[in-house]
């Protein structure tokens, strides 16, 4: 794309690439220059990204990975090393939505809610650090949410997952500064992907497409060290509480 910034030969890990946000994020940061590495359990719909990709004159491996596992992500890394001697981006995607209301739900859906979307980054995170430090340049991008930064609906479960990932990007920026690491906390609302397939507050075609997201994305991670994004909130209507 022209409008973006050059990844040329950036190595970009991009976890939950196979569909909906991250199958968008893996096809722009491709275009952008970037070898993407689209990690992941659903082996054949990575691998569909992968093709995708490579039809577009890009370059795209598949990387399978259980995130939720500590040996099997810290494994992965290690093979990633091997093989390409670095990463310099880590893009944290997957995640999942449950409802955990302070009245209702279970707790084996609040352990589920952050064990993928606080845990399972944390873990990528300490295993590709020593990596991102290397490099001098490093990039990390955690996808939190608006309600990482306010509470507006009943899901507590979610919204607490969701304001840990924004102290864990910051807590990345902090450790990894004086190394050249830059770390994001991407805060969007409602994201026309199938995760919200159920909701009815806001139209579909008024939410955020998926492939403007994955643009922004793409941008914060082509910044240079001196022009770091610690936060990026994307509204699809008016937020009376930001």
């Amino acid at each position: 794309m022209a409008d973006l910034f050059s990844l040329k030969n950036r190595i970009v890990l991009l976890t939950g690439a196979s569909r909906g946000l991250g199958r968008d994020m893996a096809f722009c940061l491709a275009e952008a220059g970037a070898l993407v590495l689209c990690a992941g359990r659903t082996v054949k719909e990575l691998e569909a990204t992968a093709r995708a990709i490579k039809r577009r004159k890009g370059r795209a491996e598949v990387v399978p990975i259980d995130i939720t596992d500590e040996d099997g992500a810290r494994a992965q890394v290690r093979a990633i090393i091997r093989k390409h001697r670095r990463i310099d981006v880590l893009v944290n995607n997957a995640g999942i939505s449950r409802f955990v209301g302070l009245e209702e739900g279970s707790e084996d859906d609040l352990d589920a809610l952050f064990d993928l979307n606080v845990k399972a980054p944390f873990r990528l995170i300490r295993a590709a650090l020593p990596h991102l430090k290397k490099s001098g340049s490093g990039r990390v991008v955690n996808l939190a949410s608006l309600s990482g930064k306010r509470v507006l609906g009943l899901n507590a479960g979610y919204q607490m997952s969701k304001h840990a990932v924004v102290a864990l990007t910051h807590a990345v920026r902090r450790i990894g500064w004086e190394h050249g690491i830059r770390a994001t906390a991407l805060c969007p609302g409602f994201v026309d992907t199938d995760l919200v397939a159920h909701v009815t507050d806001v139209p579909h075609d008024q939410m955020i497409d998926p492939a403007d997201l994955a643009k922004l994305v793409a941008t914060v991670v082509a910044l240079p060290n001196t022009a770091a994004i610690a936060e990026l909130l994307v509204n699809c209507r008016y937020e009376h509480m930001l």
